[in-house]
């Protein structure tokens, strides 16, 4: 049987349960045993996004003490993902513990890309059909890099049509800390956002990252849209079991 680790994130656990405990399920539905660790913590990108380097570096260490045994460590955000297997090696660049961190960011992966690139699913979809539209955050596009595997999961699904944004590689205005310090131009493309999705005829905008879908469902729920946000392991899960969103 597989084993791998489970980095929740801290979304995932504060505000996100319901996402953390359908990428697990999606997980043990393929037969692979899943390790939690209860005392996960942060992975350390809005320190080191705000340059906090030591203190990044302390959080890195703990993670790697609490994921010892050589199991993939699977992460369902490719924003947290891409800081534990790039930005790490960036971090601790010169640093004494770098070949440890290396050998730790090794084993992290994506888990649409450990449901897609390592397990290749098999998904008999069980929901009614519907169109859906993708948000790309950032990070998971441009440096974990696993956008693709996402889509190719969505693509599983035989009664959902995946309509493109015309801008899909725009950011949200999310960007962690970047949505506190500057709210109003982060606003603004949110809104620019939200207008793209509209565009579609979408019923749901689905996304592999937590802090883009609080900040796109929480301007258009502002505004009144009915089109719905929804975590990318969520909606897959209740594909899969035939629930209604």
């Amino acid at each position: 049987m597989r084993k791998v680790y489970f980095f929740a994130t801290c979304l995932g656990a504060a505000a996100m349960q319901e996402v953390v405990l359908s990428a697990i399920k999606l997980l043990r539905r393929e037969g692979v045993e899943v390790i939690f660790k209860k005392n996960q913590t942060c992975c350390a990108q809005p320190s080191f996004n705000s340059g906090y380097f030591k203190e990044s570096k302390e959080v890195a260490l703990y993670n790697i003490q609490q994921f010892k045994e050589d199991y993939p460590i699977v992460v369902p955000s490719g924003s947290c993902a891409g800081m534990m297997s790039h930005d790490y090696l960036e971090l601790f660049k010169g640093d004494s513990n770098f070949d440890l961190v290396k050998r730790f960011s090794q084993r992290v992966i994506e888990l649409s890309q450990y449901l897609d690139e390592v397990l290749n699913v098999d998904y008999q979809d069980k929901g009614e059909n519907v169109k859906v539209t993708w948000h790309s955050n950032c990070h998971a596009l441009r440096i974990q890099q696993s956008v693709e595997a996402s889509k190719n999961l969505l693509k599983r699904l035989k009664n959902v049509e995946l309509i493109p944004l015309e801008f899909e590689e725009e950011c949200c205005g999310f960007g962690g800390t970047f949505s506190v310090k500057e709210p109003e131009i982060s606003n603004a493309m949110a809104m620019q956002k939200i207008k793209d999705i509209e565009a579609t005829g979408a019923k749901y905008v689905v996304s592999g990252d937590g802090g883009c879908l609080l900040n796109i469902q929480g301007t258009m729920s502002k505004l009144g849209i009915n089109t719905k946000g929804i975590h990318l392991y969520e909606f897959l899960l209740k594909r899969l079991e035939g629930v209604s969103l």
